[in-house]
């Protein structure tokens, strides 16, 4: 299975093996890594799956389509890099992917 590495602002690292045909969201929600909310389960109607992709995993990754870059404009702070895990589909290829967690989507425990 690939290592999918869930890295927070603060450099927490959370590595998880996911399953290939999975997305990037449920191997996070499996794993319940904070985060990755997915309140929508995949549907692609709340963006609380947003995450940001590395430049070198890009192309590997392929872009978003329409619907998710109308879902990626909602979003606090998109970014050129923004990207919902609910649409990227775990293959071989990504083992190694880090996504990036953007800090408005953790809670803050205090």
């Amino acid at each position: 299975m690939p290592l999918i590495n869930y890295q927070s602002i603060d450099g927490k690292t959370t590595q998880v093996d996911v399953a290939v045909g999975l997305t990037v969201m449920h191997g996070a929600v499996i794993n319940m890594v904070e985060g990755i909310l997915a309140e929508c389960g995949g549907a692609m109607t709340c963006a609380t799956c947003h995450c940001y992709i590395e430049q070198s995993w890009r192309k590997k990754i392929g872009f978003a389509s329409a619907q998710e870059r109308i879902k990626l404009k909602l979003v606090k702070k998109p970014k050129a890099n923004s990207r919902l895990s609910c649409q990227i589909k775990v293959t071989e290829e990504l083992d190694g992917l880090t996504v990036l967690i953007p800090d408005s989507q953790v809670w803050s425990k205090s």
